[in-house]
């Protein structure tokens, strides 16, 4: 029988390459949400202190951009379920990731429409993110029932429709402290009688 070769272990990226990557995204994430999706690329790359070549070997066009931004969104939402989990009681814990559910929404309100002329349409980059965002969400919102926080009929689900219902008046001014007042009120009346 032949020896199977195995094949070396891929490389991990350099740390500066990693450093480079993320500070492009963070970057690029402010100024998707400030200015608009149309911002320059090399305005971006600029703005991160990065020459034009770092942002285009990590995003050789302008849609993978706009998708490693959503899809560094939604996984800083998946992380947050754990890292909050750990870090604070229960329902803090749940009212922390709605508040960071807002700014999701944010960010996902100002790319949407650019996500939606991505090559291939956007549900294949949308495919996970009801996955993730519905794990997270109830693995809180169990916690926090277990806790005896949370009323034990709460529906998950209906915490994030009362989130994502508030999108619907993003363009209006301070949209953002109404649903974080909002995330407060949705505590309040879910809490155990």
């Amino acid at each position: 029988m032949p020896k199977k070769e195995s094949q070396p272990a891929p490389r991990k990226p350099r740390a500066d390459a990693s450093r480079n990557r993320e500070r492009i995204l963070a970057v690029a994430r402010d100024a998707f949400t400030a200015d608009s999706v149309n911002v320059s690329l090399d305005e971006i790359a600029k703005q991160a202190e990065v020459g034009p070549g770092t942002l285009y070997r990590h995003f050789p066009t302008r849609d993978d951009l706009l998708e490693a931004v959503y899809r560094s969104e939604l996984q800083k939402l998946s992380d947050a379920e754990q890292t909050l989990a750990k870090s604070h009681s229960p329902v803090e814990a749940l009212r922390a990731w709605m508040r960071l559910f807002v700014d999701y929404i944010a960010t996902k309100q100002i790319i949407a429409p650019a996500l939606n002329n991505i090559v291939g349409g956007p549900s294949r980059i949308y495919a996970d993110s009801g996955a993730i965002l519905t794990g997270a969400i109830e693995s809180l919102v169990r916690r926090a029932v277990e806790s005896g926080d949370i009323r034990p009929d709460l529906d998950p689900m209906d915490l994030l429709r009362a989130l994502v219902g508030v999108s619907n008046v993003a363009s209006a001014p301070n949209w953002k402290s109404s649903a974080h007042r909002l995330v407060d009120i949705l505590i309040l009346g879910s809490r155990q009688q």
